[in-house]
């Protein structure tokens, strides 16, 4: 039996990125980097790496026969009407020497191998908020992805019995304590219980502003900041100080992620607040305020004077997702 060295290593990078994709689901962090709707088709690469994985087992070996025949094809017995590079070029059985060409070929695949198991999963931060826009990305009121349903008005005096999604939902102050949520379960709704959602924001005495409905809640109150203002609301998210902020001024911020890490964008609200010199960038906070009005570069939008704070413990999952809405 011979060996191919080759053919085995592309066998183990199979299985590894096999591994890898299993790892990230095993930990979680496969959800810091995409949106959780993914999760199944991610699942489904993994099976398929494995699969190619079995396939390309029974290339690793073969019959000195065979490889003899081989090696007389790749000789230049059919070669008659090609030339030499056409004809290496069709008999490659994954033997030949290692080039540099090749060399950098797999180097390009393994680098990924080798970041995803060794390197810690980075989360986003002020830094990448900075280079996003920053503060004029919140200025722009359409920023919240369009993949949840377009805004209906809502009667703030409609019948609130049949609102229990909300209520189903775990309380946004232990969410950083608690086991990852299954967001690919949660995240989708029904129009009818997103219609409830919506309806809480407007009925509610403090708008508690959880993972769950964050985006949702952004995007509503952004669209009509006059009918918002004087309402108390609580949130949590990381601190984002933009050069031109008076001292008592900053950014409770989060990331929205539609598909995956690298469409992220910043969300959040200008902030006020006394003790702002304190709170350094990058440091998660969970806030009460009184939502009132500011202008930035021209641009009216949501500005919460806080009127209470604490430090927490950055999420496990610290990114948002927008609310899937089925259509059936």
């Amino acid at each position: 039996m011979a060996f191919h060295f080759q053919q085995a290593l592309r066998a183990l990078i199979l299985l590894a990125f096999c591994g890898l994709i299993f790892y990230l689901h095993y930990t979680g962090d496969i959800t810091k980097y995409i949106n959780p709707k993914y999760i199944p088709l991610s699942k489904s690469a993994s099976i398929l790496f494995l699969f190619l994985f079995f396939i390309q087992i029974t290339r690793i070996w073969s019959s000195k026969k065979e490889g003899e025949s081989h090696g007389q094809h790749a000789g230049g017995a059919c070669c008659h009407h090609v030339d030499d590079h056409d004809c290496s070029h069709h008999h490659d059985h994954g033997d030949t020497p290692f080039t540099v060409k090749k060399l950098f070929s797999y180097s390009i695949i393994i680098f990924p191998l080798l970041t995803g198991f060794y390197l810690p999963a980075a989360t986003l931060d002020a830094s990448i908020a900075d280079k996003k826009g920053g503060l004029a990305v919140l200025g722009n009121k359409n920023n919240v992805n369009s993949n949840q349903a377009d805004s209906t008005s809502v009667d703030e005096n409609d019948d609130m019995e049949d609102y229990s999604i909300r209520d189903s939902l775990e309380d946004f102050e232990d969410s950083a304590e608690q086991e990852p949520p299954l967001y690919e379960e949660e995240q989708e709704v029904s129009k009818e219980e997103f219609e409830h959602l919506k309806k809480g924001l407007y009925s509610s005495s403090v708008i508690k502003m959880d993972d769950f409905v964050f985006s949702l809640y952004y995007e509503e109150i952004s669209k009509d900041i006059e009918r918002f203002k004087g309402r108390q609301i609580e949130f949590q998210g990381f601190v984002y100080k933009e050069e031109g902020l008076s001292s008592n001024q900053l950014v409770i911020s989060r990331f929205l992620i539609t598909h995956c890490v690298a469409d992220a964008s910043m969300i959040g609200f200008l902030s006020e607040l006394e003790e702002a010199p304190e709170l350094y960038e990058n440091m998660w906070v969970k806030v009460k305020g009184v939502i009132d009005t500011a202008t930035y570069n021209g641009t009216e939008m949501p500005l919460i004077k806080i009127t209470g704070w604490e430090e927490i413990d950055e999420p496990f999952i610290p990114y948002l997702y927008p609310i899937n809405v089925r259509i059936l």
